[in-house]
């Protein structure tokens, strides 16, 4: 069955979440999204563009709905499934205060969300105007740019090019995957936004050009950064079992997000995974290719990383 992809949408305060939420549920494009905002109130949306109300379900008049959560994700996304009519797709709007791990995490837990349900992307919208400021004094906006997939670098307009080369270039240090648009009033193609496929791991590669640099960290005085590490020789997948369990037991805290395509001995497909903090999702893919050279890539971001250790740990999983 095909499940609905979910995007997660998060950005600090004043960033331009609303904006691009009154686009989604306003705009004739002809698809019917559900939006997922924690008060309806707080997007703006006008009284004659509500078609239908009820206590926490307002549908719009070009076919999108928009939900308020009072109560708990995983109810409201069973409502949504449980309605008449298939939707292209949901997004589930943060508060500019919030850590966006625990939504995405719904989508590892509950085995009834993940059989209908899911996780596209995650989306942080930036204002380019005071992004620097709150790398500086808000860990905050430091997580929503790690757990990014999709990063919209929005307020252009308020910055100059150098500004805004030096603000990627930070970006990079804590995040160095994620897409990255420049957009004025969080103006973008909608399709650049949803059903991306940034979380799905048949498509790892395609959204993070760096993900083949071999064991490399990258660093700044932000408190966030990201290791990636590269293995030529097969892996031996009870060792490396073992130790992921043991590092995101231990340090799944600090480690906001990992992903890795690995090749372990003995078998002919892929095996691709994701995590947020300790919870991991992973699973064997498609086959690799006949003159793929079958290089195991990993990538953690969070706080703290050890890159010696890390590195050693990943070695020592090699198979005999």
């Amino acid at each position: 069955m095909d499940r609905v992809p979910v995007t997660v949408l998060t950005g600090y305060l004043g960033a331009g979440k609303t904006t691009l939420l009154n686009r989604i549920l306003t705009e004739q494009h002809g698809k019917k999204y559900a939006v997922v905002v924690n008060e309806f109130g707080e997007i703006g949306i006008d009284n004659d563009l509500v078609v239908e109300t009820d206590e926490e379900v307002f549908e719009m008049n070009n076919g999108c709905i928009c939900c308020t959560v009072r109560g708990d994700l995983i109810r409201i996304l069973s409502g949504l499934m449980r309605r008449k009519g298939k939707f292209d797709a949901i997004l589930i709007e943060t508060t500019g205060l919030a850590d966006p791990a625990p939504v995405a995490q719904t989508f590892f837990v509950d085995e009834d969300v993940q059989a209908k349900a899911k996780l596209d992307a995650v989306v942080t919208v930036v204002d380019a105007r005071n992004i620097e400021a709150r790398l500086d004094d808000s860990k905050e906006a430091r997580e929503q740019i790690a757990f990014a997939d999709v990063i919209l670098l929005n307020k252009t307009d308020l910055a100059t090019g150098a500004d805004l080369d030096r603000i990627e270039a930070r970006i990079r240090t804590i995040n160095p995957a994620a897409e990255i648009h420049r957009t004025r009033n969080s103006a973008i193609d909608l399709d650049k936004v949803l059903d991306r496929g940034a979380f799905d791991l048949d498509r790892i590669l395609e959204f993070e050009p760096e993900f083949l640099a071999a064991g490399h960290v990258h660093s700044h005085n932000d408190d966030i950064g990201s290791i990636s590490l590269t293995a030529i020789d097969a892996l031996d997948e009870n060792k490396f079992n073992r130790w992921i369990s043991h590092i995101l037991q231990t340090q799944g805290p600090d480690i906001l997000r990992s992903k890795g395509i690995l090749s372990f001995a003995g078998q002919n497909d892929q095996f691709v995974f994701q995590g947020v903090h300790m919870l991991l999702d992973g699973d064997y893919r498609k086959p690799w290719a006949p003159d793929d050279p079958r290089i195991s890539r990993l990538v953690f971001i969070g706080r703290n990383l050890d890159e010696k250790a890390l590195a050693a740990g990943f070695e020592a999983c090699r198979a005999a």
